[in-house]
């Protein structure tokens, strides 16, 4: 008996209109917060957001609970005033990329039509705790990308200048001031010289799987239904227009669909009949045992496909290239483990006495030029946002933003109206790196 009223709650709930849905959700953390529930034995704390029953109808339903979707959610409802909102996600929020990624965020790239929509991302980021009130650990530690040969440090000049023009932070170091920063790296290696490093100050890192409960907790404080365990199935499509999905829990209508499900873009948007310029693959990533503190930054080499980042916990963060296979599965294969091993070891050779502690894999969308897709299908009321290959972390505050913005006005946002469907029949790829339409060299 207690059951069924409280399944009747939770229907009478999920149907309340959103601006009465906020009026439930209104703990505000903060320090005094934390010291208040410890002196009660932390017996006040209420659940971060609800678990809603699916309603028949929305006015737009998000398919993906992850940072993308999520952050869509909550610029809808909080920056552009819609309601009537619902996130479905196959699985758990925050189970995908955004809980499996190497943490970084940086504005540091070259091209007019990324530079603008990745400085709008990090300045979105340095406000994000402050926007939707949840500890994410934004850290602004400066990411440096070193330098090995002369043509190389021409190639960051420009690109240091093009983050200036387009309003980021930029400084070109030289050798001895790297030495300076990081004295244990590889300065003298007869193939990999350090000349000097670009660095961008305001880049760093975000603890990953935070950024999504932040996003999950302002979209359910402004009344979206975050709906977990309900897996878009198929796609209701009448005269060229969407009317909803069909989902594992049923049939649900929608005025408008925003696809944002990183490497499983393809499997997803097949269900409108669509075949995207996308392909998946898998990038794994790595963590060491815990080490003292000896890296308080981010750091790329220059002659291989390495990063790294050391996290609060003393582990040694890192990744490399992709599988160069397509893959829907979240793990990697050795080849690609030795090939990040051997970078690490050429740029700091101490890394080869720590301990590999764990690896994981998340899918990758890769698009056919390296640069995203935000942008409405054929198909009325059915939106796109994918093909985010490496970048997908790091854009998550100005994709959902931006997409919040498409979905609302049906136009694109201003930093992202090269990321359209066309620019491939027109001749207008964003190759960052210059690799041509292959999407795994990306």
């Amino acid at each position: 008996m207690m059951a069924e009223m409280g399944l009747v709650a939770a229907r009478e709930r999920a149907t309340l209109p959103g601006t009465m849905r906020q009026r439930m959700h209104h703990m505000r953390y903060s320090g005094f917060r934390v010291i208040a529930e410890a002196l009660r034995g932390h017996k006040g704390w209420t659940p971060a957001w609800r678990d809603p029953v699916p309603q028949a109808a929305y006015d737009y339903v998000i398919v993906g609970g992850g940072g993308h979707g999520l952050a869509t959610a909550h610029y809808l409802a909080k920056e552009f005033g819609q309601a009537r909102i619902a996130v479905l996600e196959k699985g758990y929020l925050g189970g995908g990329n955004v809980g499996r990624n190497t943490t970084i965020i940086r504005s540091n790239y070259l091209l007019d039509g990324n530079q603008p929509f990745y400085e709008f991302s990090l300045k979105l980021w340095e406000g994000l705790e402050q926007d939707f009130n949840y500890n994410a650990m934004v850290s602004q530690r400066g990411i440096i990308n070193l330098i090995h040969t002369d043509g190389q440090r021409d190639a960051y000049t420009r690109r240091g200048n093009a983050m200036m023009m387009h309003g980021a932070d930029a400084e070109l170091l030289n050798r001895d001031q790297v030495r300076a920063m990081y004295p244990f790296l590889n300065f003298d290696n007869a193939r990999f010289p350090i000349k000097g490093a670009l660095m961008q100050r305001r880049g760093g890192t975000v603890r990953h799987d935070a950024v999504a409960w932040g996003y999950a907790r302002g979209a359910d404080s402004r009344g979206v239904d975050l709906i977990q365990n309900c897996e878009v199935t198929g796609m209701r499509i009448e005269n060229g227009r969407i009317l909803g999905v069909e989902t594992s829990r049923g049939f649900i209508g929608a005025k408008k669909v925003g696809v944002a499900v990183a490497g499983s873009s393809s499997r997803v948007m097949a269900h409108a009949g669509m075949r995207l310029p996308i392909e998946s693959h898998v990038l794994q990533a790595f963590v060491s045992e815990g080490l003292k503190p000896v890296i308080d930054g981010v750091m790329t080499f220059g002659a291989g496909h390495f990063y790294v980042s050391q996290s609060d916990k003393g582990g040694l963060v890192f990744g490399g290239d992709i599988d160069g296979y397509n893959s829907y599965a979240q793990r990697g294969n050795l080849p690609v483990i030795e090939d990040v091993a051997e970078g690490g070891m050429a740029l700091m050779p101490m890394i080869g006495r720590a301990r590999l502690l764990r690896a994981w894999g998340g899918i990758m969308d890769m698009s056919m030029d390296g640069s995203p897709i935000i942008d409405k299908t054929h198909i009325d009321g059915l939106y796109f946002n994918g093909g985010w290959c490496y970048g997908g972390f790091k854009a998550t505050p100005a994709s959902g933003w931006c997409f919040a913005h498409l979905l609302a006005r049906d136009v694109p946002h201003p930093t992202a109206t090269a990321y359209r469907f066309d620019r491939f029949l027109k001749g207008r790829m964003i190759d960052e790196k210059g690799q041509g339409a292959q999407p795994n060299l990306h």
